[in-house]
């Protein structure tokens, strides 16, 4: 009997501890299963993860990538001679086979010149005001599509040379001045100051201020002196060198000629309005596509955070719609 029980219990711990042993095996099974599962996920993970740091690399090699070497011409304002320089210098350092060459004077002239060569020869404009790109792309058809932007905005300012001595505040009485340096109704910058002295109430209101003559604004300010200057540089030149005893001009223009001029008055948007800087690529029929490639490309540098900084240096204002 007592063999019997003996046999009995036995078994019953056998048998307990081989259960015991199969449930063990299972759970070891369980968690080698989840950690090749785990594993498999992270590799795949990190294989995806991999595969999207290559496409990055990728289109950033793309996006640097050089053109072969080219020439863009840009026509630009005198205003902008300064900061493009920079800005070329800048580009070229990641498209060193792109030569820039521009051509600087009143937003006026250039327009003529480039409604004369019907755009041939020409890559970008680079208007110191709205109404000649106005003009280049609605009257000419001259401007290729989607790439006009308004890139700064500037202000209009009046200056005298260093240690004048003058009694002139600013536009209220610069007529007090002997002699002032104006450039004429057709560059941008004397479009301006003619339309502040026109709201002003210094000058009678007309429908195109730009058609103002220079002889009837001296006639406004009680028979004033004035030298009429081809462009804004011209103006700035005269006031420098101390042939005009005050002038008008653009704030960016006095950017290093800070020990030469003093500005007496950086005039109101109110008075002038918004002096924004459009550019566009011009439809250069003589153009082959690389050239019109880096003219394209060459814009959206123009309109990049980077440019911005430089613009800003320069006494540009970027912020513009």
């Amino acid at each position: 009997m007592k063999k019997k029980v003996f046999s009995i219990l036995l078994a019953a711990m056998l048998g307990t501890s081989m259960l015991a042993g199969c449930g063990s095996t299972s759970s070891s099974d369980t968690v080698e299963e989840t950690a090749d599962e785990t594993v498999s996920a992270e590799a795949e993970e990190s294989t995806d993860d991999s595969a999207e740091a290559e496409e990055e690399v990728s289109a950033e090699e793309e996006s640097a990538e050089q053109f072969e070497a080219t020439t863009v011409t840009i026509y630009a304002a005198a205003s902008l001679q300064t900061v493009l320089t920079e800005l070329i210098d800048v580009y070229n350092e990641t498209q060193p086979n792109v030569e820039i060459v521009g051509s600087y004077d009143s937003s006026g002239t250039l327009l003529t010149q480039i409604e004369e060569a019907a755009g041939d020869g020409i890559d970008i404009f680079f208007s110191a005001a709205q109404k000649q790109m106005n003009t280049l792309e609605e009257d000419d058809g001259l401007v290729v599509d989607g790439t006009r932007h308004n890139v700064v905005n500037n202000q209009v300012c009046v200056i005298t040379y260093t240690g004048s001595e003058t009694t002139v505040t600013g536009l209220e009485d610069i007529a007090n001045a002997s002699s002032l340096a104006l450039a004429d109704g057709s560059v941008p910058v004397g479009k301006y100051t003619r339309q502040a002295l026109v709201n002003a109430g210094m000058l009678d209101e007309v429908e195109d201020v730009s058609t103002i003559t220079t002889d009837e604004v001296s006639a406004a300010l009680g028979g004033i002196e004035i030298n009429e200057c081809g462009n804004v540089s011209k103006v700035l030149q005269a006031v420098a060198e101390q042939s005009n005893e005050v002038g008008t001009t653009y704030y960016s223009d006095t950017y290093g000629y800070e020990d030469q001029v003093e500005i007496l008055e950086v005039v109101s948007y109110d008075l002038t309005g918004d002096v924004i800087y459009p550019v566009a690529q011009v439809a250069n029929g003589s153009a082959d596509e690389l050239e019109s490639a880096a003219a394209a490309d060459f814009i959206e540098f123009l309109i990049s955070e980077e440019a911005k900084a430089i613009f800003e240096k320069y006494y540009f204002d970027t912020d513009v719609e």
